[in-house]
């Protein structure tokens, strides 16, 4: 056995995972997902720092990748190119939900004018599957496949009280931000409860989102629906008086179409 699959072995020991596990693969997909919005673009040896991988690893990882077209490379930079959009969208087509939760969206924001967005969750995370935006944001929008910590966020908190998972991860991203555990449970705890979830500037400064459950026919949530607005725009009162009748009907209307 040579001395990489010897580590491999134990790597996948240590981990819990079986033999069937490509450790290969798994340095791929590492290195294609170290791209994000504060890195577009990185050198050889910024994603070795990224991936916490050896050069030579990286290397051939990027080398492969460029050869399937995933990375595009001046031969100094590298960046991801449109092709990686097939993994979205190959989920995207096998999600049914997904045509019924953009739908919902565009007309949300058509009705209010504000920037509306579905989500599910993903480990600690609630990512975006549908968004509209109104014309004034669409140069700084966020899109599908954008990803805001579970525990500060609306949408988040929504999809960890549907779900009972308890919230990892916490951290102060704004002053605003709850990182007291026991407050946060509560808080969470709440918005099962009352059927919706509203974050002030915890996961963004000059932010505040509203949220509600989107259930199937048999109640299980499916995704939560949010509404976004600058804190100029309205109140925490003036949202729950103007748009939570707005979003509870929505996601009513949804009951039929999701799975």
């Amino acid at each position: 056995m040579t001395r990489l699959r010897q580590a491999d072995a134990e790597k996948r020991a240590a981990s819990g995972r079986g033999p069937d596990f490509l450790e290969a693969l798994a340095r791929g997909i590492s290195v294609l997902t170290a791209f994000d919005g504060s890195r577009p673009q990185m050198s050889l040896s910024d994603v070795a720092r990224a991936v916490d991988l050896p050069r030579a690893t990286v290397r051939r990882a990027l080398y492969t990748l460029e050869q399937l077209g995933y990375i595009d490379s001046d031969g100094r930079l590298f960046r991801p190119t449109p092709q990686v959009l097939r993994f979205a969208a190959a989920y995207l087509s096998s999600a049914g939900n997904a045509s019924a939760l953009q739908t919902a969206c565009d007309r949300l924001c058509a009705a209010t004018d504000e920037a509306c967005s579905a989500a599910v969750l993903h480990g600690q995370e609630a990512v975006m599957v549908a968004h509209a935006s109104p014309p004034r944001f669409m140069s700084s929008a966020p899109g599908i496949g954008f990803r805001v910590p579970a525990f500060c966020s609306a949408l988040g908190r929504i999809l960890l009280s549907a779900h009972s998972v308890e919230p990892t991860g916490i951290r102060a991203l704004t002053p605003k931000t709850v990182t007291d555990g026991a407050e946060l449970k509560a808080i969470i705890a709440k918005a099962g409860r009352e059927g919706y979830a509203l974050s002030d500037q915890e996961a963004e400064l000059g932010f505040r989102s509203l949220a509600v459950p989107v259930r199937r026919f048999d109640g299980r949530v499916v995704a939560a629906l949010n509404i976004g607005i600058r804190i100029e725009s309205a109140t925490p009162k003036q949202m729950k008086d103007s748009f939570l009748p707005l979003l509870l009907e929505t996601a009513e209307g949804l009951r039929d179409q999701v799975v």
